[in-house]
């Protein structure tokens, strides 16, 4: 069976960031760098390895940084060239002409309003969400892997992971159904659920594949947890009518929304780099001596 090929991501990035405050006051979060590279642009290519033809970044006031990042940066490059310099390392920040995409979100209305934002540039296609602070590290990246079991069973899809029961109230958590291997089916969805009351340990995590109806869904949506219009909320909707499912990442989240996540994500990718990965293994085993 086929179904419609998944062309479009969105990138909710018009959070506030503030708990990464004073560092977030003029920099978005999504542009803090895990080594060299910023969260935005790792999940930017996480989207293009799993086939993403047009990035929508969803984005809100003191974010043209974000912008910046995927445009050509004229002195910069021009200097780099008279100097004769490689620009093998801004490659990845230029993406094909029209592949990009602004939206403003005006209120912090929470991630299913931010998603809602754009819905006429999704149209009438599946379109993928990933959220930059989420980072994912596996080969393949985490997208691709659910963009192959999308094509095996179509409908909606989210990222799930089993976390301690103590943290489920800090997540969307699944009411699981059957399970075939990595995949599980999804027969309920709460946001935030109370302590104790959670359905099981397996968290909804930053990265979805929705059909287009759930952008009529949230038309309607009311608010939830935090006051907020939930995106979680509105897919619960939708369970029943369209084929859900769950997919378990084959790889590492580091949750980069959190201080101590963000840091262990560099110490992680660095000591993966080859270039600086035995210096910063060999500080890290004298610190901790």
């Amino acid at each position: 069976m086929s179904f419609k090929p998944l062309r479009k991501a969105v990138f909710p990035v018009g959070g506030l960031g503030t708990r990464f405050l004073p560092a977030t006051k003029a920099l978005p979060k999504e542009m803090l760098p895990v080594v060299d590279r910023p969260l935005i642009q790792y999940a930017v290519d996480e989207a293009v390895e799993a086939g993403i033809e047009q990035m929508i970044f969803v984005t809100g006031r003191g974010k043209s940084a974000i912008e910046d990042h995927f445009d050509i940066a004229y002195e910069l490059e021009t200097t780099m060239a008279h100097r004769g310099k490689s620009m093998d390392l801004l490659h990845q920040t230029r993406l094909n002409p029209g592949a990009v995409a602004y939206v403003r979100q005006q209120e912090p209305m929470g991630l299913g309003h931010a998603v809602w934002c754009a819905r006429h540039i999704v149209g009438d296609e599946p379109f993928a969400v990933l959220l930059a602070d989420d980072f994912m590290v596996g080969e393949p990246g985490c997208l691709k892997q659910m963009v192959e079991a999308y094509n095996k069973v179509g409908g909606n899809l989210i990222c799930a992971q089993e976390v301690p029961e103590d943290q489920t109230h800090m997540y969307g958590v699944i009411t699981p159904g059957d399970r075939d291997g990595a995949l599980t089916e999804v027969r309920g969805l709460v946001e935030k659920p109370r302590p104790g009351t959670a359905p099981s340990n397996l968290s909804v995590i930053g990265r979805y594949i929705l059909q287009p109806e759930v952008m009529r869904v949230l038309e309607t949506q009311e608010k939830g947890a935090g006051g907020e219009i939930q995106l979680t909320d509105a897919m619960a909707r939708m369970i029943g009518d369209q084929p859900f499912h769950g997919v378990t990442f084959d790889g590492r989240r580091y949750d980069c929304g959190d201080k101590a996540g963000y840091v262990q994500a560099n110490l992680a990718v660095a000591l993966g780099r080859e270039d600086i990965g035995g210096t910063v293994r060999a500080f890290a085993v004298d610190l901790l001596r």
